[in-house]
């Protein structure tokens, strides 16, 4: 639950520390005091968007912080699957929003992301404003709500994660389908192209050898010429390399007897010699096989020409992937003779887990009639004491097509008189009878759901007197047993219900206007409730009529 909330510049507000209690909480004030800016600054430390607006005028930043106390609420493993530390006791949510627009969050003083603060968020906190009434015209909703009280999230998750594989198996089914559908009327066209590849008879790394081989017939002329040089550099008439080192040895070895170290250069001068004469006989041997046949070169260039030609009509640049591509071909041409029996065991999978979706959509089904069926009985019993003692309310469930949320429809039908018929609730209720539907369903909602703090924003709208003092009893209620209840109120009746009682009020200063909320002692709650009861100038009569609404004796 919270325990402390601390709000420093945000819109009028220049510093607010206040702490909060279990059970039932009121919050009072004049319209327009700034119990609105709290609500907001609380919605951001929920995850809510933030507006660079909402920073006080003339601050920097602002910083919004509350304290909870989760020991009650199993939300460790939240904690623990987003590596953030745990402190049951003391859970410390912050958001900070710069002047410039840029905002911070932190749980537990780590850097978090706004996504995980709002699931977090929606785990401790919710917040029912006016505008949630609007909730009870949308299907989802009233979905949502058969669900909680039927404790339906074991069989809806398994009927999601069902439902899950089928749209994707569907998705393959359709895309197998189109992909069949497009190779069939490109059959004869992929059929040419597989035939022309294939009976071009690619091996991979052919073209870098006939490239080679064109490259070296075409230049066969110049390589005789460098060739013939070069073996006459080597072994030409007397004056060749080879012949030379021939008597360059024969020279030191004579006189090995008489120079010291003249042998060392003879062997050095033999091995010369040995080196060349075998490269000597290497380039002869080359000169001998170099040979230009223009039939030959025609046809490796011609090869060429049709590799070249095949690589530009398919877009690529080597043989290994116009390989790649007759594979691709071969593959589809496969898929298009073995499409029917592929099509039909696919088709044979989806019908299986329709079937499989269908008989956890009707379990899913049967679990929200029961859910349906306790609702209807709880709703009756709570308005009745709410003023509306003909009340009907029931559950409208149909069947349709199975969707994410399984094959339900539900409208919330309601009458408020034995002479109306029943319609959908937010078409014939009025704003008071809404509120009151509301909160009978916030209450049953809150007996099902270890929600930590819930905050009602002028439900009582549009009711007074004892309709408003059994309003403020089912909040009373929902706030035993360690639940922390606050509202915000207007009517007297529930704000002398509540345990503990805030007020919230605006005070004209030099520097401007600025917002304070304080928690009131029992004198002062005295005061605060006269004054709802008889407006600024309090009476006599409203002060006995505040004590006695608060149960106090004179």
């Amino acid at each position: 639950m919270l325990q402390q909330l601390y709000i420093k510049n945000f819109a009028l507000i220049d510093v607010l520390d206040m702490e909060f209690h279990s059970g039932f909480s009121v919050i009072t004030g004049e319209t327009g005091a700034g119990k609105s800016i709290i609500l907001g600054a609380i919605g951001l430390l929920l995850g809510q968007r933030a507006d660079s607006k909402t920073v006080k005028a003339g601050a920097d930043r602002c910083v919004i912080e509350a304290h909870f106390d989760l020991s009650h609420y199993e939300l460790e493993d939240f904690f623990q699957q987003n590596d953030i530390d745990f402190d049951a006791a003391d859970t410390i949510i912050r958001r900070e929003l710069t002047a410039q627009g840029k905002s911070r969050t932190f749980i537990n003083d780590t850097p978090v992301p706004l996504t995980m603060l709002k699931e977090l968020g929606d785990r401790l906190m919710d917040v029912h404003s006016q505008h949630q009434n609007l909730l009870l015209g949308k299907h989802d909703f009233q979905l949502s709500v058969l669900d909680i009280i039927g404790q339906c999230d074991k069989a809806l998750g398994n009927y999601q994660q069902a439902f899950a594989t089928y749209q994707e198996t569907t998705k393959r089914l359709e895309a197998l389908r189109e992909e069949i559908e497009l190779n069939r009327r490109n059959a004869d066209f992929l059929q040419f192209q597989h035939t022309e590849l294939a009976e071009a008879r690619l091996v991979d790394g052919e073209q870098e050898e006939l490239e080679q081989r064109s490259e070296t017939m075409t230049h066969s002329e110049d390589i005789k010429a460098a060739l013939y040089e070069a073996e006459e550099a080597l072994q030409g008439d007397d004056r060749g390399i080879v012949s030379q080192l021939k008597k360059t040895t024969a020279a030191l070895n004579a006189i090995a007897n008489v120079l010291p170290g003249a042998d060392e250069l003879a062997q050095r001068t033999n091995s010369c010699y040995i080196e060349l004469k075998d490269l000597a006989a290497e380039v002869s041997s080359r000169l001998e096989n170099v040979d230009f046949d223009p039939a030959e070169l025609d046809a490796v260039n011609n090869r060429l020409d049709r590799i070249y030609e095949l690589q530009k009509k398919y877009h690529v640049e080597s043989i290994a992937q116009l390989l790649a591509m007759q594979e691709e071909l071969r593959v589809k041409l496969s898929a298009i003779e073995n499409s029917d029996e592929a099509l039909a065991e696919l088709s044979v999978e989806v019908e299986k887990q329709k079937a499989t979706c269908q008989q956890l959509a009707d379990a899913l089904t049967a679990q929200r009639q029961k859910a349906a069926k306790a609702i209807e009985k709880q709703m009756r019993e709570r308005l009745v004491p709410l003023g509306m003692p003909h009340v009907r309310f029931e559950t409208q469930m149909e069947h349709g097509e199975l969707g994410r949320m399984g094959q339900d429809r539900v409208a919330f039908l309601f009458s408020a008189n034995t002479s109306t018929p029943l319609q959908p609730v937010a078409q014939v209720a009025s704003g008071g009878e809404i509120a009151r539907v509301m909160l009978a369903l916030k209450a049953m909602i809150s007996g099902a759901v270890k929600l930590p703090t819930i905050i009602f924003d002028e439900i009582d709208t549009g009711v007074s007197g004892k309709i408003a003092e059994q309003m403020a009893q089912i909040m009373a209620e929902m706030g035993a047993g360690g639940r922390q209840v606050i509202s915000i109120t207007h009517l007297p009746q529930i704000a002398a219900l509540g345990t503990t009682h805030y007020r919230v009020y605006k005070e004209e200063t030099a520097q401007g206007t600025t917002s304070h909320m304080v928690m009131l002692s029992a004198d002062e709650r005295v005061t605060e409730i006269a004054q709802m009861l008889s407006g600024s100038n309090v009476t006599e009569a409203a002060i006995a009529n505040a004590k006695q609404l608060l149960k106090i004796e004179n």
